[in-house]
């Protein structure tokens, strides 16, 4: 499916987002910051979140099929002694997985933050367990770095998470 498009959040994309982001199976392949239940509520806050750092080291972008915001990608520049890395995080309505919409997305985002960025690595931290989001990173380019072991704690459990890579000069390459 080639028919979506990365473009800038919206005001009225609050509730195709609440829809699209209030599933549990979104909710636990992904930080403790986001929510579930995932309310309209939220998602207004995230937008308008979204919307006030434009202009700081991030990217944040709604992913949109036939105009409606079915998903979230951005790219975060980080600070101290990782001031030439920036972190990935996406996710996408569970109704357009594996259609390679968000393997698309992250190529089109990696490109815009590398051209915007003075950075020469962006990371990604996805679950162990979550071959979706692996396979996403792969199929994007990333090169798997290997893997933290019982790095994480989710709904009560411990994981272990994957770091993936993908340096500038391999991309633009």
């Amino acid at each position: 499916m080639n028919d979506f498009t990365v473009r800038a959040w919206r005001i009225e994309d609050a509730e195709s987002i609440a829809q699209s982001a209030n599933n549990p199976n979104i909710a636990k392949n992904l930080r403790n910051v986001f929510p579930n239940p995932y309310t309209l509520d939220d998602a207004a806050w995230f937008i308008n979140d979204c919307l006030a750092n434009a202009e700081k080291k991030q990217i944040s972008q709604a992913i949109a099929v036939n105009g409606q915001a079915v998903g979230s990608i951005g790219i975060f520049v980080k600070d101290d002694v990782y001031e030439k890395s920036a972190e990935l995080g996406y996710w996408l309505a569970q109704d357009y997985w594996r259609r390679g919409i968000m393997s698309k997305a992250v190529s089109i985002i990696c490109k815009e933050a590398f051209e915007r960025f003075d950075i020469v690595r962006i990371f990604a931290e996805p679950f162990a367990d979550n071959a979706g989001s692996r396979g996403v990173l792969e199929k994007a380019g990333f090169t798997y770095e290997g893997t933290m072991r019982d790095g994480i704690y989710k709904n009560g459990e411990i994981h272990s998470y994957c770091m993936y890579s993908l340096l500038k000069g391999e991309f633009m390459g």
